[in-house]
């Protein structure tokens, strides 16, 4: 999967100190507003939580995929963020999550939605890439490990 149809270098935050799923669920829809003018962090935050409610987004391996539709949305849009610290995400092997990929898709994208879904769990499946991520220390190295083909 190509990212960079996804994620901008603005959208990709290395050190994110979240404290809890629900604070950092706020923080990143918050910092995903903030790069695009159009969205409010509000209603994405409200989206974010409102798909949590309906399971955990924790796929397993310390990653989760946060997502959710937005009417206002022109187009699939991404955000990767590794925290500072792992926290509970109730995922399902129960490990706390420490990488983060927030997915934003247009209220009537459907197939192509569970597409990305599907092609993003398998790109957070890998062992290496993984390691890729976890050994950035900056935003620019995070941006650039995750852009790195497998």
């Amino acid at each position: 999967m190509d990212l960079s149809s996804l994620i901008a270098p603005n959208r990709v935050v290395c050190g994110l100190e979240g404290g809890s799923k629900k604070r950092t669920l706020e923080l990143i829809a918050t910092h995903i507003a903030s790069s695009l003018p159009t969205l409010e962090g509000e209603e994405i935050f409200r989206r974010l939580m409102a798909r949590e409610r309906l399971g955990s987004t924790g796929i397993g391996q310390g990653i989760a995929i946060p997502h959710c539709r937005l009417e206002n949305c022109t187009g699939s849009i991404g955000a990767l963020f590794k925290l500072k610290t792992p926290l509970p995400f109730d995922a399902i092997d129960d490990a706390p999550v420490d990488l983060i990929f927030a997915l934003i898709v247009p209220e009537e994208a459907n197939d192509s939605h569970l597409q990305t879904l599907r092609s993003l769990a398998e790109l957070f499946s890998n062992t290496n890439y993984l390691q890729g991520l976890r050994k950035a220390t900056t935003d620019g190295e995070l941006y650039d490990n995750a852009l790195t083909t497998l």
